[in-house]
């Protein structure tokens, strides 16, 4: 690294500078998009695999037509134990929770032997947040050779990032301002356009991270339907979501033979062999609520075959963002006094609007006789049509083209494919048999798995994650007595998705490690039809 003195690099910078809201970037509103298998015990048995079946309380959530199907009133509620485990190359993170589920009523109307009207209204978890990974390891680079990248990329300079209020320059990020107030990167030339990290050859690199996540997202459904001559069903609802997601993020390095300035804030500073450490903190939540309406249709030509189709429309949200980042750092010249600095940011408010993606269900099942049911669909996630829209700057933009967070999810995300399928055999009148398998492809485009694009990030941390695939198999058991009912179910979650703890850049590679998450959970639904 060139040995240089730079007056202007230890003059003091605001920890604060514009940069876009925490949300704004494409992994943050696919993560905050996605859904999972939760429901009353029948349905997760079965996998989900409902859409051309109804009669459960969880059709209010799928196939509204479901709805129609029913011939009775019914009131249901559903627990679960949840038991989870997050795995990364290094470490095993575990932790148990207790959710609700489903809770759940439908009241039925006929209007002769073969024609009915129903309506019902339920709440269901549609996601648990819940979960903690680490790891740590040797590193192929420095996440300060990242940033100075980055800086140069997006043409930085000293004058954008010296700025007296945080909400007039998005250029420079959070973390561009923090690691040059704190000489993580360091200016090469006297212009101060061009800047190097410390991880450069020779330099010795090890890292850790810790990402623990909270939240949930809970739907409140009201629903109504019918049937037609005991062929035609047909149901439209209405979702309200309520949305909450937390994290704690850290990530630390600890750099041995490289260069860092003798002395902090002292203009005759010159770099010097030495080692260093730092660590960043990050902290980010997520709250609102939202909107979504829901069509559907099932046809059962004959008994033994049934058809569905059923359109989700996208959730329209209104969230609030409240996110800050802290930094910490120490430097042990070889040839001086060891010294710490410590900087951070306020915590910040972003207000702004998201809308997740549209989902298309086409479901069939067959009825066997009086003893089993078979049953399959298939979902679309039109993951690539997820939207933001905000005033940042002024600019108030109602999910146009021109907003460069619509380019990155065209850039980096492609659309879902679900499949679910389950079974039922009832053994006896009375005790019944469930099994089911579902699996889902992953959001992220093949570039962005391969490292053919560069990846933008958010502001205040450099970390992004996406699933590569979903995998449900499932079991359970039901019995039935006149007006009463009770199943239970057994669901084993099989995850696996990476986490970028940086994105590469130009030449240099990407820091990721893989995390699988094997979560089981049991459920119970009890139940009176009347």
């Amino acid at each position: 690294m060139k040995r240089i003195i730079l007056g202007f690099a230890m003059l003091t910078a605001l920890a604060a500078v514009a940069q876009p809201p925490q949300n704004e970037y494409a992994f943050d509103n696919l993560r905050l998009s996605q859904t999972e298998l939760r429901g009353s015990s029948r349905f997760q048995s079965m996998a989900g695999a409902f859409g051309a079946l109804g009669g459960d309380i969880s059709s209010l959530n799928q196939n509204p037509a479901g709805i129609g199907v029913y011939r009775s009133s019914d009131v249901s509620l559903t627990l679960s134990l949840d038991l989870n485990s997050t795995k990364t190359p290094s470490l095993t993170e575990s932790n148990t929770r207790f959710n609700v589920n489903n809770v759940g009523y439908v009241g039925a109307v006929k209007f002769g032997d073969n024609n009915n009207f129903n309506w019902g209204i339920s709440y269901n978890r549609l996601m648990d947040f819940n979960r903690r990974y680490r790891g740590a390891g040797e590193l192929p680079t420095s996440i300060t050779n990242y940033l100075a990248d980055k800086m140069m990329a997006k043409e930085i300079n000293a004058d954008d990032i010296l700025v007296t209020d945080p909400f007039t320059n998005s250029v420079a990020d959070w973390n561009h301002v923090l690691a040059f107030d704190n000489y993580l990167v360091i200016p090469t030339n006297f212009e101060g356009n061009q800047f190097a990290g410390l991880g450069f050859d020779g330099v010795t690199a090890l890292g850790e991270y810790d990402m623990d996540e909270r939240g949930r997202v809970d739907e409140f459904a009201i629903n109504f339907g019918g049937g037609i001559s005991n062929t035609l069903f047909l149901g439209v609802g209405v979702g309200i979501t309520d949305m909450k997601y937390e994290y704690n993020q850290y990530y630390g390095e600890s750099l041995g033979d490289t260069e860092v300035y003798s002395a902090p804030d002292d203009p005759e500073a010159v770099l010097v062999d030495g080692d260093m450490d730092l660590g960043f903190t990050n902290w980010s939540q997520t709250k609102g609520t939202g909107y979504n309406f829901k069509l559907g249709v099932i046809v059962k030509p004959i008994n033994e075959l049934r058809f569905g189709v059923a359109f989700h429309s996208p959730t329209y949200y209104k969230l609030t963002d409240r996110f800050s980042q802290g930094l910490s750092t120490a430097f042990y010249p070889l040839n001086g006094t060891s010294y710490t600095l410590v900087d951070g940011t306020d915590i910040y408010r972003m207000d702004y609007d998201l809308r997740t993606p549209w989902r298309l269900v086409g479901s069939v099942a067959a009825v066997i006789g009086t003893k089993g049911i078979l049953s399959a669909d298939y979902e679309y996630v039109a993951t690539d049509n997820i939207r933001v829209k905000d005033d940042w700057e002024g600019n108030y933009h109602h999910f146009t083209e021109n907003r460069y967070t619509t380019d990155d999810v065209k850039a980096y995300l492609q659309g879902q494919h679900i499949i679910r399928l389950g079974g039922e055999y009832r053994v006896t009148p009375k005790w019944s048999l469930r099994a089911g398998y579902s699996y889902q492809t992953g959001a992220a485009k093949n570039e962005v798995k391969e490292d053919q694009v560069d990846v933008n990030v958010c502001g205040i941390s450099t970390a992004y994650t996406y699933d590569l695939s979903t995998q449900y198999m499932t079991a359970g058991f039901g019995y039935r007595h006149n007006h009463f009912y009770f199943d239970m179910s057994y669901v084993h979650k099989y995850r696996k998705n990476n986490y970028h703890v940086f994105p590469g850049i130009n030449d240099l590679p990407t820091v990721y490690d893989e995390v699988k998450d094997h979560n089981n959970r049991i459920s119970a639904t009890i139940g009176f039809r009347f």
